[in-house]
């Protein structure tokens, strides 16, 4: 046979097996005479698996290298962020929790003896740490002032012979946020353009401040391009003094030095501009005459002759830290989940308290205001969610690159949620839907956020806030949002099995209770989504031993340990039974799968 008449190459072959059939059906082809010897024990079929093997490798990291080149098909997480972020996507990372606190002290009674001493009610300085039960710390946001009249006291001890209070306990309250406050030193060589320096801390949730050894301050921007930021500063001018004056003034500042964050599933880290110190007087916009290369016997332009790269050659980008040594001080979550239900913050771990007057106070009394101090939280700290997955990560890239920094759809508003800061804290799940009984452009924004042990709870009202104050600057200027928590109905899944053998039973609802429960707990529905009963029978009709899967029922649990809305489950099945409708605020949640999810087997 000529070599010229030689069969095509299937290309198709891409597995081991495949590769390895073609090579023995080339060699049987054109080596006939040369190679007969085709049994597995055969030096030949030693050399014929190396290349299959070989080719298999190459072709499944050529199709790993295809596949995580665009962001719906990519299976490595920071693959996934990578290609987010080119598409304008900015992950928040770990959340904040945000809440209240209550604060207690006892402080003397007056001369009097009938209100509390105003001397000895301090101020509880901003920044006092608190931690919980479960090794989480918290900050206090705002400065406590115990001489608020709005703040609660009750009588505590009294003279055992007149009756008179000898003291009182005062109660405030203040805003928290989960973390503790942490810095690193990093120390900067050489130059070196739009330098990245890691953080070796993990889970920071907000970058306070970037100092260098020559105090130069860095200030954090969206991106390097943006070269402007806003401060406000304390109103001085001759009208502050009128009631109606605002206390601070916001102003433009052009900032060379700035940086960028970008964040994996838990760490950080801080890029840098492009430009040197050399650089920090130069233009914004670079010398025409500097970007046009240099033609002999031409005293004019041309686009050969144009030179893009020397853009660049500006502080446009902003300045890069050289030869010194950054201070960063941040803000950090200390433990996997930062929420704590009630009561759970019980420890002031350090604090900063201020008297008015303190020359002038005995210095016991004033010793034991001061040991005094407690602190506990009548309400639960969240806002501190579970990373989205790589199905969730894809849909909120997408759905942030749809809305292009505007909240028009619904999807603009769910991708302008989910993208809301972390330092702010987050939502677990959202939608919104136009309010049926209102005249106007009215929308109803239901969330639900996770609490401790990661299971749905009601949004607390300092994230709602925050959330509502995030929106306001990509809204429509027509539309009002009404911020409403979503209702969680709570969920049982019973089914029944058929079994092949009936000896194995047992080993049969173990498995099927596991494989629902890997689903389920690892899985949050979204506001307004329907049950799917048919994924249920398909799940179950995919464990070896099932013959088939029958009565599968979804009951509602509430009251106790669940929540306290009711739902007819029946009245809301779809006429075929393979779905069990949910109104547009409910969100479905099955809550404990150890004891939600019964099987039996017949």
């Amino acid at each position: 046979m000529s070599r010229n008449n030689k069969v095509p190459i299937r290309y198709t072959s891409r597995d081991f097996d495949s590769i390895k059939q073609d090579l023995v059906d080339y060699a049987k082809r054109y080596y006939p005479d040369t190679f007969r010897d085709f049994s597995e024990a055969s030096f030949g079929s030693l050399m014929l698996d190396t290349v299959a093997y070989v080719g298999d490798i190459l072709s499944f990291y050529l199709d790993y290298e295809v596949n995580e080149s665009f962001v719906d098909s990519a299976t490595e997480y920071n693959n996934v962020l990578n290609h987010g972020e080119q598409m304008g996507y900015r992950f928040t990372g770990g959340a904040s929790a945000y809440g209240v606190c209550a604060f207690y002290i006892k402080v003397p009674a007056n001369s009097i003896g009938m209100d509390p001493d105003t001397n000895y009610m301090p101020i509880l300085k901003a920044g006092a740490t608190l931690s919980s039960t479960g090794g989480s710390s918290f900050i206090l946001l705002e400065d406590l002032n115990f001489e608020n009249p709005e703040n609660e006291h009750v009588m505590m001890e009294q003279n055992v012979d007149t009756g008179d209070p000898t003291s009182f306990g005062i109660q405030a309250f203040g805003p928290v946020v989960s973390g503790k406050l942490g810095t690193e030193s990093i120390t900067i060589g050489e130059f070196e353009r739009f330098r990245t320096v890691a953080l070796s801390a993990r889970d920071v949730v907000e970058v306070l401040s970037v100092t260098d050894s020559e105090g130069h301050i860095y200030y954090e921007v969206p991106y390097l391009s943006q070269n402007v930021v806003y401060r406000s500063i304390a109103n001085r001018s001759g009208s502050a003094a009128s009631s109606e004056a605002p206390p601070s003034v916001v102003k433009p500042f052009v900032v060379p030095r700035r940086f960028t964050i970008k964040r994996s599933r838990r760490t950080t880290s801080l890029q840098f501009g492009y430009g040197s110190d050399s650089e920090t007087n130069s233009p914004s916009v670079a010398d025409p005459s500097n970007i046009v290369l240099q033609r002999n016997g031409r005293d004019y332009v041309t686009d050969e002759s144009f030179d893009p790269s020397k853009l660049l050659d500006t502080d446009k980008f902003g300045i890069a830290p050289s030869n010194t040594t950054l201070t960063i001080r941040f803000r950090k979550n200390d433990t996997v989940n930062a929420n704590a239900s009630v009561g759970a913050i019980n420890k002031v771990m350090n604090s900063n308290i201020v008297f008015k007057d303190p020359t002038n106070l005995n210095v016991a009394l004033r010793n034991s205001v001061l040991g005094s101090l407690d602190v506990t939280n009548l309400s639960p700290i969240s806002g501190d969610t579970s990373n989205p997955d790589i199905s969730e990560l894809k849909q909120q890239i997408m759905d942030n690159f749809a809305s292009q920094n505007r909240a028009v759809t619904e999807q603009d508003y769910k991708a302008l949620v989910y993208a809301m800061p972390g330092q702010y804290g987050s939502v677990k799940r959202c939608a919104i839907n136009r309010d049926p009984d209102s005249f106007r452009r009215n929308l109803n924004l239901y969330v639900i956020s996770q609490d401790k042990n990661s299971k749905l709870t009601a949004t607390n009202s300092q994230v709602k806030t925050n959330l509502k104050t995030w929106l306001s600057q990509y809204k429509m200027i027509n539309d009002t949002i009404d911020m409403l928590d979503a209702k969680i109905v709570n969920i049982q899944i019973k089914y029944t099995l058929m079994s092949h053998t009936p000896d194995r039973q047992l080993g049969l609802v173990v498995a099927a209770n596991r494989a629902l429960a890997e689903r389920y707990n690892s899985r949050k529905f979204d506001i307004g989504e329907p049950f799917d009963l048919a994924e249920v029978y398909q799940l179950l009709n995919k464990i070896p031993g099932v013959a088939d899967v029958r009565n599968v029922r979804i009951i509602n649990k509430f009251g106790g340990d669940y929540s306290n809305i009711g739902y007819k489950i029946r009245d809301n099945m779809s006429a075929d039974g393979r779905f069990v409708n949910v109104p547009k605020n409910v969100i479905l949640e099955l809550k404990f799968s150890t004891r939600d999810i019964i099987g039996t087997v017949k």
